[in-house]
């Protein structure tokens, strides 16, 4: 296997991080056209959300299974683990943002004012918040992985970062699920 070398790992991350990020708050922000992307089905738009909330759910099931995997030393049952977490995160954002750009934005809330103000916005900005915070934690933790044999990991601080990415995309995803009851179970 070929390693990302060492020296740029900093820099890889800070470069896929700005990049990831610039075009996840482009999409958010309306700055990418409905016409850069293909059209779909109305069918396909209203299935995106009910696809993501399963992905979600199989997220927090890898992301659980490699962690303890890890802290049983089977470390490639981790790596398998952390490597399909990291999959499924690329899959929910990339159908979330695709149905973001091709209905023009977010879908607004159908619930009362209150349960607006007071649950859902403060759970949204949570699960918001942790998501672009695990986005350098998960680049640097999957990065070391790749610049370095297994048993150089262990002098590294892939471990700690990896537990924070985890525990944060643990809590992220979770809340994405409540976010996805409030807008298409309760209301």
């Amino acid at each position: 296997m070929e390693y990302v070398p060492r020296e740029r790992v900093n820099v890889l991350t800070a470069v896929l991080s700005i990049v990831s990020l610039a075009v996840v708050f482009a999409a958010a922000g309306g700055r990418i056209p409905a016409s850069a992307v293909p059209t779909v089905p109305q069918v396909v738009l209203d299935a995106i959300p009910h696809v993501n909330v399963v992905i979600s759910a199989t997220a927090i099931g890898t992301i659980t299974i490699g962690w303890r995997a890890i802290r049983r030393g089977n470390v490639e049952r981790h790596r398998v683990a952390m490597v399909a977490s990291f999959g499924l995160f690329v899959a929910f954002l990339t159908f979330y943002l695709y149905r973001l750009v091709a209905t023009g934005g977010p879908q607004p809330f159908p619930g009362p004012d209150a349960v607006y103000q007071f649950v859902y916005l403060p759970v949204l900005a949570i699960h918001i918040l942790l998501a672009v915070i695990c986005v350098p934690l998960v680049y640097y933790a999957l990065l070391l992985a790749t610049s370095r044999p297994i048993e150089e990991l262990y002098h590294t601080s892939h471990a700690r970062v990896g537990r924070l990415a985890a525990s944060l995309w643990l809590i992220s995803f979770s809340l994405g699920i409540v976010v996805y009851v409030l807008l298409h179970a309760v209301y």
